[in-house]
C-alpha cells in the first residue's frame, strides 16, 4: 500500500475509533434512563444506552473486516481505557461542591450521575467480554467461509456477543436490587432489540466496507496491512 493509501486507511481507522469511543461513552451517561420503544409489533422497555450501544458492535465488525482482528482489539482496548478516563472525570466533577447560583446543583448532579459508577462497571464487565467475544466469532466465522458470506459473520458474531453484553450488563447493575423475572424481561428485551438492529444494519456493514474497499483499493475480503 503506497503511502497516500496507508494515510487515507490511518485517517478512516482514526475516525472509526473516535465513532467507536464516542458512542460507547454517551451510552453509559444516557443508561439511567429506561424508555418505552414501540416498534408496532411490539414495545420494548429499554435503558436509552441501549440505542446506540449496537452502533460500537457495528464498528467493531467494519474494523475486523477491512483492518484485522488485531486493530479492531486495540479499539476496544482504548474503549475500555475511555470508560475508566470517563469514571475519573465524573469522580473530579463530584470532588467540588456546586456555587451558590451553579445552573447544576450538587443534588441534580447526583441525580445525573449518582449511579454512573455501577452503571460504568457493569457496562465495562460486560464490554470487554462481549466485545472480545464479538470480535472473535466474526473472525471465525471468517475463516470458516473463506471470507464469504459477510451478512452471516456480522449478524451471528453480533447477536451471540450481545446476549452475553445485555445478559452482564443486567446482572451486574440490578442484581439484588431487582427480581430475577424483571431482569430477565429487561435482558431478553435488550438482547431481541440489539439483534433486530443488527439484522437491520446489514445493508449498511456492505455499503460501508464496499465504499472503504473502493477508497483503499482492497479486493473482497482484503485487509489493511
Amino acid at each position: 500500500m503506497n503511502r497516500a493509501l496507508r494515510h487515507k486507511a490511518d485517517t478512516l481507522y482514526l475516525l472509526l475509533a473516535v465513532l467507536f469511543i464516542t458512542a460507547l461513552v454517551v451510552c453509559n451517561l444516557i443508561a439511567n434512563k429506561f424508555v418505552h420503544v414501540d416498534l408496532g409489533f411490539y414495545i420494548f422497555t429499554l435503558s436509552a444506552g441501549v440505542l446506540p450501544y449496537p452502533i460500537t458492535f457495528l464498528i467493531t465488525d467494519i474494523l475486523s473486516e477491512i483492518y484485522g482482528r488485531k486493530s479492531a482489539n486495540k479499539v476496544v482496548f482504548m474503549g475500555f481505557f475511555a470508560l475508566g478516563f470517563t469514571l475519573f472525570i465524573l469522580w473530579l466533577g463530584n470532588a467540588f461542591p456546586a456555587i451558590v447560583g451553579s445552573p447544576v446543583s450538587d443534588e441534580l448532579f447526583q441525580t445525573a450521575f449518582g449511579n454512573s459508577k455501577r452503571v460504568i462497571f457493569a457496562s465495562a464487565t460486560a464490554y470487554i467480554f462481549a466485545q472480545f467475544v464479538d470480535v472473535r466469532l466474526f473472525h471465525f466465522w471468517k475463516k470458516l467461509t473463506n471470507g464469504r458470506h459477510l451478512w452471516l459473520r456480522n449478524n451471528m458474531s453480533t447477536i451471540l456477543s450481545q446476549l452475553v453484553d445485555t445478559s452482564l450488563v443486567v446482572i451486574v447493575l440490578f442484581y439484588g436490587k431487582l427480581p430475577w423475572e424483571t431482569m430477565g424481561h429487561y435482558i431478553l428485551d435488550g438482547w431481541a432489540f440489539k439483534s433486530l438492529v443488527a439484522l437491520a444494519d446489514t445493508p449498511f456493514l456492505y455499503a460501508t466496507t464496499y465504499f472503504i474497499r473502493k477508497r483503499l483499493k482492497l479486493k473482497f475480503g482484503q485487509e489493511v496491512r
